[in-house]
């Protein structure tokens, strides 16, 4: 029995890195759709999020088996509460990412306000955190998940520039521009948003390695 619960302990994990590639993919798809202004890429992004939505579901119903069945402890335990906290966070990921082609879509038909270069840096900063965070996991590295958790400091900092250079030097100097800049504010809230989900998952490892619990205090 021990060995089938191994099995299925693998099987958990490879699903919740299935999910976590296409999370990212659908990040990267969604920023490159608004770098090119190409609707058809961002509207593949809203097409394909039912396949994680259907991911998820089948996770979160593996997870719960695995408590049922097995009724585990320690490790065992943390792992599995764990993988459903990583599997919530990364669907809710996926959909900010839809977010952000909904807003592309939105702006593929507008004159560009500017060029887009501070949005796509943060948008690295995302990819690289929820990248960082699913390595954590992989590899039970905390160093790596304290990693993550600061770097959301970064993130911060990237989005209130880039919403305070829309809002100053755009938005309060010309109300025609107002349809393009909101919805670039927009997109920036969504990739702040994914920072903190993978700054969420980060701080879910220390549970998951050290039954320690970091959240609402990690700067300790």
């Amino acid at each position: 029995m021990e060995r089938h619960f191994d099995e299925e302990l693998n099987e958990l994990r490879s699903s919740i890195l299935k999910i976590s590639d296409l999370a990212r993919l659908a990040i990267t798809e969604s920023i490159d759709a608004l770098k090119n202004n190409d609707k058809k890429r961002a509207q593949k992004v809203i097409d394909n999020d039912q396949t994680i939505d259907e991911l998820e579901l089948a996770i979160d119903e593996k997870c719960i088996d695995l408590l049922a069945r097995y009724q585990p402890m320690a490790a065992d335990l943390r792992f599995i509460t764990t993988g459903l906290k990583l599997n919530a966070e990364l669907e809710r990921i996926a959909d900010l990412a839809v977010d952000i082609a909904q807003r592309v879509l939105v702006l593929a038909d507008k004159p560009l306000l500017k060029p887009i270069i501070d949005i796509p840096k943060l948008g690295d900063v995302a990819q690289n955190m929820v990248r960082d965070s699913i390595d954590s996991f992989v590899k039970k590295d905390v160093s790596l998940a304290e990693k993550v958790v600061q770097a959301d400091d970064e993130a911060d900092i990237l989005k209130n520039k880039i919403c305070d250079e829309l809002i100053n030097d755009y938005m309060s100097k010309d109300i025609s521009s107002v349809s393009r800049a909101v919805p670039l504010l927009l997109i920036a809230r969504h990739l702040e948003r994914i920072c903190d989900h993978a700054s969420n998952i980060a701080e879910d490892i220390f549970y998951m390695v050290q039954g320690k619990v970091i959240k609402h205090h990690h700067e300790k």
